[in-house]
């Protein structure tokens, strides 16, 4: 397998994909001319069957410890001939038919490390806010543990098991037509043990299936600067299996929008509202309320002009660094905000503004004046627009794409 992947034994499930990607892509059947097909098709279907055998942790413990012949089902229920199929249950499972009690391993190698369950992976919505500061926050948990009663078998104390009908004592199954889409698979009826016990012998608590629901109060801390996509791992709190060390509740940090901030891996920028008058003439105030709830102050002297658009930088008052007293910075977009039509009233009003503002630069001169009409509340989204094409200005013509059009006929 890893050698049609051409990948080390050892290749994380990242390098994995991406060998897959590109030899998918090399040997596709429709990538190649006719007289090739059949070969391509070969090939990229033993790609595909060990993507999908490397890719899957539980096929790939299988693959490692037993090759292919795991995987062939001419040789018995998807599995090699000579493969002892307790020992597999034992690797994957802890447990298996004729085995120790679960996690026991057992035979010449001695106790096996029980394999670990899967993780359990959901996504966590938390705000800018929560981001910045911090947050720590408990929430109830009901997950399956270890039956107290029976200790995970399932019977009662003294029961004898029976082999199970449905996989033959071998706890799993194989799924699918043939050699390449054949998958093997846990029994549903015997839950991967291999044996069941009758109704009047199983435990009364956990009704046969080895494991009970237990309610359990957890508790989720994310640390001040977190980023999206940052996994909070809470160990060993998913579903317990017998015979498996319990897998990991991953919480997956998913930022939501914020109305006012937005962030830019330790910076953040958000808009600085001021009125046309402080823009020319200063001023001392609070100009924004930050995400820990204090006022951002800002003196901005006299005479010194701010501009529609400038961006003022204040330095260390951005996200902070994890496990650090350093910060980034704060970046703020000057947003003027323009009086309204009609002000003022008092037409001296606007003279004495006029003789105070600067005066404008040397008029333009010209032989022929003409004096136009106009809109000012027109759009730059019309610009092009009355060009006659019926495309409009956004209609993109691919230089490759002219060049290869073709006249068409007119048809009579």
């Amino acid at each position: 397998m890893v050698e049609i992947l051409e990948v080390d034994r050892g290749a994380s499930k990242a390098d994995i994909k991406k060998a897959y990607h590109k030899a998918a892509l090399s040997s596709h059947p429709d990538k190649v001319a006719e007289s090739e097909r059949e070969t391509a098709e070969i090939k990229f279907k033993s790609v595909s069957q060990a993507y999908d055998i490397l890719y899957d942790d539980e096929k790939r413990h299988l693959y490692d410890t037993h090759g292919m012949s795991a995987f062939d089902p001419s040789r018995g229920n998807g599995m090699g001939g000579g493969v002892d199929l307790d020992d597999i249950l034992q690797q994957m499972f802890g447990m298996g038919g004729g085995m120790p009690p679960p996690g026991f391993g057992g035979g010449a190698g001695g106790p096996r490390r029980p394999k670990k369950g899967r993780d359990e992976e959901q996504k966590y919505e938390v705000t800018l806010e929560e981001l910045y500061k911090g947050k720590t926050t408990k929430f109830a948990s009901t997950k399956n543990v270890i039956c107290s009663h029976c200790k995970g078998t399932g019977g009662k104390d003294k029961a004898k098991a029976k082999q199970c009908a449905a996989c033959q004592g071998k706890g799993l199954r194989s799924i699918g037509p043939g050699l390449v889409t054949q998958e093997t698979v846990i029994c549903n009826s015997c839950k991967g043990t291999g044996s069941t016990f009758k109704e009047k012998d199983r435990c009364k608590k956990c009704k046969g299936n080895r494991v009970t629901e237990e309610r359990k109060v957890l508790e989720i801390y994310i640390p001040r600067g977190s980023n999206e996509g940052d996994r909070i791992v809470l160990e060993g709190e998913a579903d317990q299996v017998p015979g498996q060390e319990p897998g990991d509740i991953v919480f997956i940090l998913e930022e939501t929008e914020h109305p006012m901030f937005r962030r830019g891996g330790a910076d953040l920028t958000a808009s600085m509202e001021i009125t046309l008058a402080e823009s020319l003439c200063g001023f001392s105030r609070v100009v924004i309320k930050h995400l820990d709830g204090r006022g951002i102050f800002i003196n901005h002297p006299k005479g010194r002009v701010l501009k529609p658009t400038q961006v003022i930088k204040v330095k260390g008052e951005g996200m902070p660094y994890k496990k650090s007293d350093m910060r980034g910075d704060l970046y703020l977009k000057v947003h003027i905000q323009f009086p309204e039509n009609g002000w003022p009233k008092d037409e001296s009003v606007l003279a004495k503004l006029q003789e105070l503002l600067p005066k404008p630069a040397t008029p333009i001169t010209a032989d022929t004046v003409d004096e136009v009409e106009y809109d000012e509340n027109a759009s730059m989204d019309d610009f092009g627009g009355g060009s006659g094409d019926s495309g409009g200005a956004n209609a993109w013509v691919d230089e490759d794409d002219e060049d290869e059009a073709t006249p068409q006929c007119a048809q009579q």
